[in-house]
């Protein structure tokens, strides 16, 4: 393993257990690395024996040779034109591992990419592995500065490029010259029937499936030692901060694979359109987990509805995923952009709460939607809002209130609740009292790169602390009511932005909405409203203030409405943060 993996990781872990020594012993399992808890109990039964035969290390690279043999002559990717098989895409990441290797990349080395989803981005989840490395995936949105700055802090030794994005990729590695820090080798994708493009030489680097073909496809794939071995390194969308380096483990991403299947009711053979980035939390685990039940990845560069409905026809999809804007952009699409879905297509939505009005109208197009929610931090997907039949009678308000719900942790997590940040004790479960929500289990990451006061910080107490306020109902299920940095305080009540925000979404004119406080010389702050309509709605400030005093408490209606495109992350997010300081800059309306 690379020396700055490993060392970072056990000097955070070593000082949690300092810090905290009196953690019960549920709470410091989850800060150890493997092998460190002491033995186990089953040591006193004699006749067992803990051996390779029966002791193997977890990995989702696993599934990518099962589905080898398994699914062999079946599709495994789709771009366009290009089809692989399971068995052909099994020995292109084989070759990509080997290839890797004769570059000169050792166990623990880090290898980027910056690319959308495309067949090479998804070849990586499994050819870097398979070389010992340790995959960064970067935001296809950022800019060149910050790029520089990742691959600095992740010491990539190689970045894969796709063609769209390489001039962002010079003025990086430019960058990185310029600070005497010797930049990774640079790797070139290119179209399946292009060319590379006039800005690129030999001289700069390798060509992706120049690359492949010097690999072996009789490579002997470097398997972890550790289950708890670094598989890739994400970086946060930086909504409310800088970008954290967050490390996923051989052992997580295998079982976060196998609960995001499982939440998405894939069975064998699915097919998936691919509209989360893979480079977002790794695409929630799903492209080990697809490879898992020998489906069908489609492949698409563009996530926009014409090409999603396009896609679904062609390929007859039966699962995707996609943050609530990804919702949004379908059910608001133009009648000719769409087509009949051949079957029911099995969304999961999550990333941010997704208005009630945007499920409706999706169910309404055919779509069924799951709603999950989770974190980098929690290798994407770590609660589900596990559908009751009972449900299926209820008024649709109150049908789709329900979906909106987070839910319960998956297979993979021990345990999520909702706690008093400051007691730890958990908040009653009553649907109204707030606290923040905290995760432990497998499927926590290891830790941030590099970074062991924010480890410390992130795990103080013996839970993940999300930085999500959240209330826990009656029968165990959680709801988001905000980010702790998002709550709005106006005359000493809480007002829960998510709340508003479904009133605003109500509006038949409002395409997208975003609420944030706006400071107040009288009430301390007072919550303001940044709203895009929809093609050809023209309405005033004035209706929406008024429609939103007639469906909400005349305390937590928003008293100023701007009208404006919202800054979004790739993934989706709103950038609240900007528009933070946009209210902050109106100043006081008292």
């Amino acid at each position: 393993m690379n020396p700055f993996f490993k060392n970072s990781l056990i000097r955070c872990i070593f000082s949690l257990n300092r810090l905290h020594p009196n953690l019960s012993h549920d709470s410091r399992r989850f800060c150890h690395f493997s092998g460190d808890i002491g033995p186990g109990s089953w040591k006193s039964t004699e006749g067992l024996v803990r051996c390779p035969v029966n002791d193997v290390p977890l990995s989702p690279i696993t599934f990518l040779e099962r589905s080898a043999t398994a699914y062999r002559d079946r599709t495994s990717v789709v771009y366009g034109s290009v089809k692989y098989t399971w068995s052909e895409t099994h020995e292109r990441c084989l070759k990509l591992a080997s290839a890797l290797t004769q570059l000169g990349i050792s166990r623990g080395d880090v290898v980027a990419v910056l690319a959308p989803n495309v067949p090479a981005m998804y070849e990586l989840h499994f050819g870097v592995p398979m070389a010992g490395a340790v995959l960064c995936t970067l935001n296809t949105r950022h800019n060149s500065a910050m790029v520089s700055t990742l691959l600095r802090h992740s010491e990539a030794k190689i970045i894969f490029v796709d063609y769209q994005l390489l001039e962002i990729a010079h003025v990086a590695l430019d960058l990185l010259k310029k600070t005497e820090t010797k930049p990774p080798i640079l790797v070139l994708i290119v179209e399946s029937d292009g060319s590379p493009p006039t800005n690129f030489s030999t001289s700069d680097g390798y060509e992706y499936e120049s690359l492949l073909a010097t690999g072996q496809s009789e490579f002997e794939i470097r398997r972890p030692i550790d289950e708890w071995d670094p598989i890739s390194v994400n970086y946060t969308s930086g909504t409310t901060s800088s970008p954290k380096g967050v490390v996923y483990n051989h052992r997580g991403a295998y079982l976060n694979s196998l609960a995001t299947f499982v939440l998405h009711g894939m069975g064998s053979m699915p097919v998936y359109l691919w509209t989360v980035p893979m480079f977002h939390c790794n695409g929630w685990c799903l492209p080990w987990g697809v490879a898992a039940q020998g489906g069908t990845n489609v492949c698409l560069r563009r996530v926009i509805p014409k090409d999603i409905f396009d896609s679904i026809a062609l390929h007859k999809v039966t699962h995707m995923g996609g943050a609530p804007t990804v919702l949004n952009m379908i059910v608001n699409s133009p009648v000719s952009d769409r087509r009949p879905l051949p079957s029911k297509v099995e969304v999961m939505t999550g990333g941010s709460p997704p208005p009630p009005p945007i499920l409706r109208k999706m169910e309404e197009l055919g779509f069924g939607v799951s709603h999950l929610y989770g974190l980098t931090e929690t290798y994407g997907p770590g609660t589900i809002c596990t559908w009751k039949p009972e449900w299926d009678s209820l008024p649709p308000d109150e049908r789709y209130k329900l979906k909106a719900r987070q839910g319960v942790q998956h297979l993979g997590l021990e345990e999520v609740d909702i706690k008093d940040p400051v007691t730890m004790k958990s908040v009653a479960a009553d649907g109204k009292t707030m606290g923040e929500v905290m995760f432990r289990g497998n499927t926590v990451m290891s830790g941030y790169l590099k970074d062991e006061k924010a480890t410390e910080e992130a795990f103080r107490g013996g839970w993940f602390r999300s930085g999500d306020l959240a209330v826990k109902h009656p029968d165990g299920y959680i709801e988001m009511k905000d980010r702790l940095k998002d709550i709005i305080i106006s005359g000493g009540e809480n007002i829960s932005t998510v709340e508003v925000e479904t009133v605003l979404y109500n509006h038949p004119a409002i395409l997208e909405a975003a609420v944030v406080a706006r400071p107040d010389n009288h009430w301390g702050q007072t919550p303001c409203a940044f709203v895009k309509l929809k093609e050809g709605f023209d309405v005033d400030a004035q209706e929406i203030l008024k429609f939103c005093r007639d469906h909400l408490p005349h305390y937590m209606a928003p008293k100023t409405v701007i009208f404006e495109d919202l800054p979004r992350t790739s993934t989706g997010k709103i950038q609240k943060f900007i528009l933070r300081e946009k209210a902050k800059a109106l100043g006081s309306l008292s």
